[in-house]
This record gives C-alpha cells, structure tokens and sequence, in this order.
C-alpha cells in the first residue's frame, strides 16, 4: 500500500485511492494496486467509495505487530528469534527499557495512524456522492475509525485525533494530543453508530457486522469501567445472536475454523501475495505467524519460523489439569518430536514451548515462496468466548450480578473441560480472580494479556522490569516529538 509521510512523523495515507484486485480467495482482502488516482478525482461513484473502504480495511493486516508485541510485553512470553539481538526493539519492550527510538513501536503507531487517516480520507467526502447502501459502508468506516483509535490509546495512551477529516502538513505543531476521555468520546460515537446501520450479517466475508461494533463497544465501555454499559451492549449480543462456542477448541485456529461462529470479527489474511524483510507491511499474510514458528522445523502440520514470541513455563502452568484448550494453545515442541519424529533447532530464551495457535501451518501450492513472512492464519480479533468473559467481568466487577457473571464464565469452561464438573460458584473477588484467570488461558496467544493486566492494576506484579507510572503505555516515537516543536509532550518518564 503506498505511502508518504507526511510531518516527518505521523505515517498517512497518500493523498491518492488505490484500486485493488481480490484473491481467489473469498476473504475480504486487499492484494495489489492495479492505479492510483488523487483525491480531487476520486468519490464520484458507488465503486470510487468500495475501494477506498477496501483501504481503510487494508490496514488491519498491519496489526500483526500488535499481536505478537502485546503478548512479548506480558507475562505469556519472552521474546525468543535467534539471538538477544534479533528485532532489538522486541527484546527492549520485552526487558520493559524500551524507549522514545523505538522503532518497532513506531511502526504500531505508524500504521495504526495510517488506518485511522484512511478512514477519516473516506469521511471527509463522505457526503461528495449518493447512492444505494452508502449508510453501511460508512457506519463499516466507522467501525474501522474506532478500531485504530482503541488501538492507539491502548499503547500510547493521549493521542492527536482529527475527525472526518486528515492530518494536513504543519497541524502536527497546533492540533493538541487529545485527552484519553475525548478519544473513548469518539469511540463510542463511532460504533454507537456503526452498529445502529451494520447488518446481522456481512454481504461479504470478513466486514464489520452489528455484533462486531457492539463487542468492541462493549470492550471500549470495559477498559474505562462503564460496567453497566459493557454489561448492557455485551449481553446484547450473547442473547441476541447469531454467535456461539463451537465444541472443538482446536478447530478455531486451523483454516476450516476461519470466519466461524465463535468469532465476531476477524483480520483476513492470505498467503497468495507477499513481501520481505524490508516491508512487512507490505504482506497480505499475518507476518506474526512466521515469527512465531518453530526454528529450522521439518516435520508435520507445521513449517519452519524464527522462533519469536515463545510461551513460558508459568503461562503453560496457568492451565488446570483437563483443560483442553492447554495443547491447542502451547506446542511443547519436545513431546511432539518425540511423538511425530519432527526435527527443528532452538533459538534465543528457547523454553521448549511455543503459541500453536498462531505458528506457521503447510501452506498451499500456490503460497508465496518468502521465507514464510506470508501466512493465511486469520487473527481472531474479536471472540465470542471474549464477549462472554468481558460481559461477565462487567457483571461481577459493576456489582450488577453475580449469578449472571458465573453463567457466562461457565459456559466458557464447560467448552474448555467437557463437563459441567469445573463449574466456578465464587462470588465477589474470588469471582474477580477465576474471571481474569480465565481470560489468560482462554486467549492466551492472541495479544490481549498484556492490556488486561494494565487495566486492572496487575501489571506490576505480574511482569518482571514493569514501572508503575510509566510502563502502562508506549512512548511516542523520538520523531513526533521533535517535529511537533513542543506542542506534543512526551509519556511520563520516557
């Protein structure tokens, strides 16, 4: 996707709109440009609107980072790749003595800002041309608008926000960071909206639904403490469908569970386009997979990665006995050699574990050949098992209700043990504790940990290196700093 950047800093969109080809797959991807046209041309038809939405999505593959970075950043895992020096900046944040130069931070807030500008490139003209079913493209954009907001203020807190509108050259040094209030103001504007317009059901695979806004509503309501409302949106969509647990964990995360009811969101990937080292971006597959794989790997199922992002024996250890989701989630690499006569070598902080969820599978004949950067593993972004222990936080955290907490809580383990032996009867904080033990072993791997223990206060206590004060959000880039002249300051003791 092509580029400027512009405030030598915030990484935006070009003033231009890309026409893409599709896959053929039937996912909702983007692959490559086939022209480009600038803005004063471009929103003249119902197509002109289609692409540029396609744009805004096209981001969302970029949050590869975030995944595989928000679990290094937690206590589920240490960093791993070849040597203590491989993707310096993971090891930093991993060690918690990242700083401002970061650049792999820097590539979050990049991208992030990238996708927020798209969607607000799509708003500014949102009103040039009129035709049939604008009203779901637009309440899709502003999905999308809230999505890259609440990623930006999950990592650097404060954040420079326009609205219907892009960050134009020289507002880097007049337009303030807004306030984190200001910034969930707008969050939940955007999805109270998207949902009140977006289908049940999306005419394609992989865009925004009206459950999908309603979960992230019910998340963004979580994160600020509005038990009442998360309790409230989020108990919506339990009740009201069309979502549920399917009975095999393990199918979720293998290609025939991508898009299946147990997920109210997912980013689409695929592994027909690729790219290299030096634009990972640039990858239509979830580049974090690769990572993630296991080093030097000849054997079954899996292919070979860089052996980042490796589970440690405490999060392995979080797993009650019977728990069926433990082998789905953590490859323990030495019992499958033994068992599959698999070969691999190890890595840097080699624990003898890895995240099977999102680790390299084989991949299709016509898989791009690129060191395996290109893989087709969907991200979950948003799971129905996740709404269901959110709604019962906000239950029990609120005060609302108890019994209703339990419920949801136990329909989650009831999937994970097969059986309705391991049914949790706690209430008041012990209730408190199995829910948040619960949401680290039912979404282990997928990059939530770390914003769970921040948000609830457990984060020092938790991971090894982490300042109370400083350490629960990101710095800015050195870059935006410098070149907003002082008008954005930088995060508290960074």
């Amino acid at each position: 996707m092509k580029k400027i950047i512009l405030n030598k800093g915030i990484v935006i969109t070009a003033l231009i709109m890309l026409v893409f080809t599709y896959s053929c797959s039937d996912k909702f991807v983007t692959i490559s440009p086939e022209y480009s046209i600038d803005s004063e041309n471009y929103f003249n038809s119902e197509t002109d609107y289609y692409n540029a939405l396609i744009a805004s999505y096209d981001l969302l593959q970029s949050s590869y980072a975030n995944v595989i970075v928000g679990e290094i950043a937690s206590n589920n895992t240490l960093c791993g790749g070849e040597s203590p020096t491989d993707v310096i900046g993971w090891q930093q944040i991993d060690d918690m003595i990242h700083t401002p130069t970061n650049s792999n931070l820097g590539d979050i807030w990049n991208w992030m800002f990238a996708g927020a500008q798209r969607t607000n490139y799509f708003m500014e003209f949102k009103d040039k041309t009129e035709f049939d079913g604008k009203e779901i493209m637009v309440g899709e954009v502003r999905f999308l608008r809230a999505y890259y907001y609440f990623e930006l203020i999950k990592w650097f807190g404060p954040i420079p926000m326009k609205v219907d509108s892009r960050f134009k050259l020289g507002e880097e040094k007049t337009i303030p960071r807004s306030p984190v209030s200001d910034v969930y103001a707008q969050i939940e504007a955007d999805l109270i909206y998207a949902e009140s317009v977006l289908p049940v059901v999306a005419s394609q695979t992989g865009r925004a639904t009206k459950g999908a806004a309603q979960a992230l509503l019910g998340k963004a309501y979580l994160f600020q403490e509005k038990f009442a409302e998360s309790a409230d949106v989020l108990e919506n969509v339990i009740s009201t469908g069309p979502y549920f647990l399917v009975d095999d964990y393990n199918s979720i995360f293998e290609d025939e569970g991508e898009n299946g009811p147990g997920s109210l969101f997912e980013v689409q990937y695929t592994d027909k386009e690729g790219a290299g080292f030096g634009c990972l971006q640039c990858s239509e597959g979830n580049v974090a997979v690769g990572f993630s794989g296991v080093r030097s790997y000849n054997g079954p199922l899996f292919t070979s990665g860089f052996s980042f992002n490796v589970p440690v024996q405490e999060a392995v250890d979080a797993f009650e006995n019977g728990d069926r989701r433990k082998p789905v989630t953590i490859l323990d690499i030495v019992a499958w050699a033994d068992s599959t006569n698999a070969e691999y070598s190890t890595g840097n902080e080699h624990t003898g574990y890895f995240n099977r969820k999102y680790i390299p599978r084989k991949r299709s004949e016509g898989a791009q050949n690129d060191l395996n950067l290109t893989n087709p593993n969907n991200y979950r972004a948003i799971r129905f098992s996740d709404v269901l222990l959110m709604a019962a936080e906000a239950n029990n955290r609120g005060g609302l209700s108890d019994a209703k907490a339990q419920d949801y809580l136990n329909i989650v383990r009831r999937r994970a043990f097969g059986d309705n032996n391991h049914d949790i009867n706690y209430s008041g904080a012990a209730l408190t504790d199995a829910i948040y033990k619960e949401r680290r072993v039912e979404l282990m791997g997928e990059g939530h940990h770390f914003f769970d223990l921040v948000r609830t206060g457990r984060a020092a206590q938790s991971i090894e290196g982490f300042t109370v004060g400083k350490n629960e959000i990101f710095p800015l880039p050195i870059e935006e700093i410098e070149f907003s002249e002082g008008n954005w300051t930088q995060n508290p003791n960074y």
